[in-house]
């Protein structure tokens, strides 16, 4: 089957393999920089196989991926209506995150390549988010990113493939482990995000006055742990907690988070021109979290009093997916700076080498 782009010149066509947390995902991606579509986007979720746990457990995901990982692919070729020998790539992550999952992602992936004598790109998955925008809407560099996720929460100032610098990120939790903690903490369903969000609708966010970490410093740096703690002593001086109380925690805590967002999405705006030397396109939300409605709309408003334009990726691909996947490897490749077969999977992976670390540092490298 031949991919040909409106000038019928034939497009690169990239299978993305995504596995570094508890989806396994396999997309086929066709296209330029810019301008490129999705054939086919497999997302095989084990929530099923952690809501007992209440969380994650990277062996179970691990395991999980190794089980179904070929199914998935094999899913995804049959949608894209193509084989291996039409591929002009094969990508999969190679961090941050879960180093089991990754490695069997990654596994499979260079396995392919080889067997089809095909190039492997090794893909930073917080890169995948962030340019997921390029994908879905063809955002113009420069632009600015607010990437949410379960693991990771930061400002980041996209100027072009593999140039991004960090504004300011959290200094402890993401922002959606904070959901999902709170939703544990609350017996509410797994995964916390949603959930939390649901509850929320029915709650009054002013009923708890909740703390907005880091509002008073300087810059646009997160704190998520306070805030976690003010819900738990909220929580137990309410106890025995009723539906009404929970919602009123829930909405008042996602409340926190939104003032939280808004002020510090506010300033890096402002941090952007003087970083990048110039304004950006839009203000881009990315990542899981960005999957909030609440949140997505105090974002929105951010951009709308600064004159600048608003990106939210589809729901879909807000979560983790293979597409985005395969459309970084289609930017790295375009760029001439793809990561290769020999590139080993990493649990850490920072998207701004450069910058210094928010959390530490160890053997494996700073936190992204």
């Amino acid at each position: 089957m031949d991919h040909k782009g409106a000038a019928g010149q034939a497009e690169p066509l990239v299978l993305g393999i995504e596995t570094s947390c508890d989806e396994c995902a396999v997309a086929v991606v066709a296209g330029r920089p810019g301008a490129a579509r999705i054939l086919a986007d497999v997302v095989w979720s084990q929530i099923d196989l952690h809501e007992a746990y209440g969380g994650v457990v990277p062996e179970i995901a691990a395991r999980a991926h190794g089980e179904t990982i070929d199914k998935v692919a094999a899913e995804a070729l049959d949608q894209a209506g193509v084989d291996l020998g039409a591929l002009d790539a094969v990508a999969a992550t190679a961090g941050p995150g879960l180093l089991g999952g990754l490695l069997v992602g990654a596994t499979f992936g260079k396995a392919v390549a080889r067997a089809a004598g095909l190039p492997f790109v090794a893909v930073n998955h917080l890169e995948a988010h962030v340019l997921t925008p390029r994908l879905t809407d063809g955002v113009a560099f420069p632009y600015c990113v607010a990437l949410l996720s379960g693991g990771h929460a930061q400002f980041v100032a996209v100027i072009g493939p593999g140039d991004y610098r960090r504004l300011g990120g959290t200094i402890d939790d993401a922002a959606g482990e904070a959901f999902d903690k709170t939703a544990k903490l609350l017996g509410l369903a797994y995964p916390g995000g949603p959930a939390v969000e649901r509850a929320a609708r029915s709650g009054d966010p002013k009923r708890f006055d909740f703390p907005t970490p880091l509002a008073r410093r300087e810059g646009c740096d997160l704190s998520f742990a306070g805030l976690k703690t003010a819900v738990r002593l909220a929580a137990e001086r309410a106890a025995p907690l009723t539906e009404t109380d929970v919602a009123d925690i829930c909405a008042s805590f996602q409340d926190a988070v939104a003032r939280l967002l808004t002020l510090k999405a506010a300033r890096a705006l402002e941090a952007f021109a003087a970083e990048a030397g110039t304004a950006p396109t839009a203000l881009v939300v990315a990542g899981g979290v960005a999957a909030n409605g609440v949140l997505r709309a105090a974002l929105a408003g951010v951009a709308e009093r600064a004159g600048t334009a608003f990106v939210a990726p589809p729901l879909r691909l807000c979560t983790d997916n293979g597409a985005m996947i395969a459309y970084a490897a289609i930017e790295r490749r375009a760029a001439g700076s793809a990561d290769g077969i020999e590139t080993r999977v990493r649990s850490r992976w920072p998207l701004d080498g450069a910058a210094a670390p928010l959390i530490g540092a160890g053997k494996r490298g700073a936190k992204a």
